[in-house]
């Protein structure tokens, strides 16, 4: 909806300009003997729409180093999430079952409400 209040009027400026030129105008390529008669919307658009795929072009070929770091960034903290769960794993099955825990901690000894990242020490008595 909202995409559509926006494009609209986009549209109706287009459309008008194209009507209301409709002009031939010579387009002449410059190392080559070729000129070409085209109406004046038609040379217009067409060039605004060479500029906007360069623009994109561009704009896409700048963000590949951050799409990559990005890429790496995110296979890091995979790998780093999937140690911290091995590391949890472990240090469950090192308390023993009748250990005491403190309250608030879950099954694997840590706190489920801290967001601290601190560790937490248990010791069997």
């Amino acid at each position: 909806m909202w995409r559509w209040l926006l494009i609209a009027p986009l549209l109706v400026v287009l459309i008008l300009f194209a009507l209301s030129n409709t002009a031939a105008v010579p387009v002449a390529f410059w190392p080559f003997d070729l000129v070409w008669l085209a109406p004046l919307s038609v040379v217009v658009l067409s060039v605004s729409a060479l500029a906007f795929l360069l623009g994109a072009t561009v704009s896409w070929v700048a963000s590949l180093p951050h799409r990559s770091r990005a890429r790496r960034m995110t296979e890091s903290a995979r790998v780093l999430e999937a140690e911290l769960s091995g590391l949890r794993a472990e240090q469950a099955r090192d308390i023993p079952p009748g250990a005491h825990r403190p309250p608030g901690t879950g099954a694997t000894g840590s706190t489920t409400g801290s967001t601290t990242g601190s560790t937490l020490a248990l010791t069997a008595r």
